[in-house]
């Protein structure tokens, strides 16, 4: 299992889907404040259907609060300024895959602070940037490929997986 971290979302949707891809994959979801939206938001819930029982989602008021509650935790940074592309790091299940809000991305600082794992996906230059839900999904599943779906096995069977 992953974790996905949405820094200051803005658009309730995107949340919704990337909760759905939570709730599919058992990621959990870390929403850093603040929120461009409210968590009662009827489009949150509309994207999300019917998964969010499934879904673990946690609260924090700021990504430096965050750090400080997983000191061991590696994070992972998603940008479009990055060198090195997603597949080339080698994801292990605990991960923290971090992902900014839509109209800017993660802030400068927190990117020069952590050069050395952020991480883009490839697009051709006259493309500004995927979808933010989009991106998540790219990113864990590349991560759970990368360990062999191990996160979706349940007593050594792939639970309802399908190929």
């Amino acid at each position: 299992m992953f974790h996905v971290v949405l820094v200051e979302p803005e658009i309730p949707q995107n949340a919704g889907n990337i909760a759905r891809t939570c709730a599919a994959t058992g990621c959990v979801l870390h929403l850093v404040r603040p929120l461009g939206f409210e968590v009662t938001d009827k489009y949150l819930k509309r994207a999300g259907l019917d998964y969010w029982h499934l879904v673990d989602v946690r609260y924090h008021d700021s990504f430096e609060e965050l750090e400080k509650e997983n000191p061991e935790a590696k994070f992972y940074f998603f940008t479009t300024k990055a060198r090195k592309v997603y597949a080339e790091a080698q994801f292990c299940e605990g991960d923290f895959l971090v992902f900014g809000k839509e109209t800017r991305g993660l802030d400068e600082e927190l990117l020069v602070k952590h050069a050395e794992t952020c991480l883009r996906i490839p697009m051709i230059g006259e493309s500004r940037s995927l979808n933010l839900s989009n991106s998540v999904a790219i990113a864990v599943y590349e991560g759970l490929r990368q360990n062999k779906f191990g996160a979706l096995r349940t007593k050594g069977e792939l639970h309802r997986l399908r190929w």
